[in-house]
């Protein structure tokens, strides 16, 4: 499968990578200046930009002027060839240049459009600047996070970006595998909406706004949360009655299982203050890694705060390959890798495109040879 990439930073081009990561043949289009994030930070690899190189990999780059007749040729000669085109800019951009299925349906009928926009192809919204951190705020993800007498806080990632565009990748398999062709429409704002699904529901049946808890405590379950150890933080999530009773075998509060105050998962959100007060200052005598150690063999979740480094570095990321090795002429351009395993093959990485490097291959040979 060909899909046709106009990305710039995260959204578009990560969407495009996970395609390609799966064996698409997915040629980048670019400007005569490229993908704004060639240039984002200071770290490079062989002449590899690090942070286009961990949303770029396994792609091709072509230099095509969209807004010249030329160019548009050029556009054309692509389309008729691909099954898809993915696209993260404003709608009037898109419209402009050509990258909607209205424009490129006769060119190609079965060629699948799939816009990634901040707010929508339509409406009064569609034109609003958006970027990852104003939807976190707009969708009231923001709102849910940080201490309940602190200000609202972002996660420390582009989890809008990130996550849009794995919709955005869904969207458009399922759309050339129905085989017709047409329009996909996928909003930054949306896309992150519907992750607040169990949230929002629960508001839209008649429920509380939801109010934010501490230490990032799930709104139902009890204890589930990140609790304060000896040496550091311990995250624990308790859901059902048989877990939390294992629970309290093993901090040696074997009572705490039929007390009716805290034996029910109901009982236990009734009486969360209580609960945590008690369980916190137990949790606190011994450390992150050593809970790990000794509630995981229960069936328990469990785990110990770590770094990113640290995260990086463990046996479980080096057993299931998730640190790749990209050549370059000065050696290794590590980036993470898939996520997405097959039985019957592996995963090939190839470094990311220079700037237009396949434009002739591409756009100035000879088609019929």
């Amino acid at each position: 499968m060909r899909v046709l990439e106009v990305g710039h930073i995260l959204a578009g081009p990560f969407a495009a990578m996970l395609l390609a990561d799966l064996g698409a043949d997915v040629v980048k289009i670019e400007s005569a200046t490229g993908d704004l994030s060639r240039e984002v930070g200071s770290q490079s690899v062989g002449g590899h930009n690090v942070y286009f190189a961990s949303l770029n990999r396994n792609k091709r780059s072509v230099h095509v002027d969209l807004a010249t007749e030329a160019g548009q040729e050029d556009l054309h000669r692509l389309v008729r060839e691909s099954h898809a085109l993915i696209v993260n800019m404003r709608p009037s951009a898109i419209r402009k240049l050509g990258l909607d299925y209205a424009s490129l349906r006769d060119v190609n009928p079965r060629v699948v459009c799939v816009a990634l926009t901040g707010y929508g192809l339509e409406g009064p919204e569609a034109e609003w600047p958006a970027f990852d951190y104003v939807i976190q705020a707009g969708t009231g993800l923001a709102s849910l996070c940080g201490e309940p007498d602190g200000p609202p806080m972002l996660p420390g990632y582009s989890a809008v970006d990130n996550s849009s565009a794995i919709m955005a990748a869904l969207a458009l398999v399922a759309k050339v595998h129905e085989g017709g062709g047409g329009q996909v429409d996928v909003s930054l704002f949306d896309s992150m909406l519907c992750q607040l699904n169990y949230k929002a529901a629960a508001y839209l049946n008649g429920g509380p706004v939801p109010p934010r808890q501490p230490s990032g405590a799930h709104g139902f379950y009890v204890p589930a949360q990140l609790f304060e150890t000896a040496d550091g933080y311990l995250a624990l999530f308790i859901t059902h009655d048989v877990f939390w009773g294992r629970l309290c075998e093993e901090i040696g509060k074997p009572e705490w299982g039929s007390d009716p105050r805290f034996a029910t998962m109901h009982a236990r959100n009734a009486h969360r203050g209580e609960l945590l007060e008690q369980l916190g200052a137990l949790v606190k005598e011994d450390t992150a890694a050593n809970w790990a150690d000794r509630l995981r063999p229960l069936g328990l979740a469990v785990g110990a705060v770590v770094g990113l480094g640290d995260a990086l570095e463990s046996d479980y990321v080096r057993r299931r390959d998730m640190v790749v090795a990209v050549p370059t002429h000065d050696g290794p351009l590590y980036l993470l890798g898939s996520p997405i395993r097959f039985d019957d093959s592996e995963p090939e990485y190839r470094a990311p495109p220079r700037l237009h490097e396949h434009t002739d291959e591409l756009l100035r040979s000879d088609p019929s040879q």
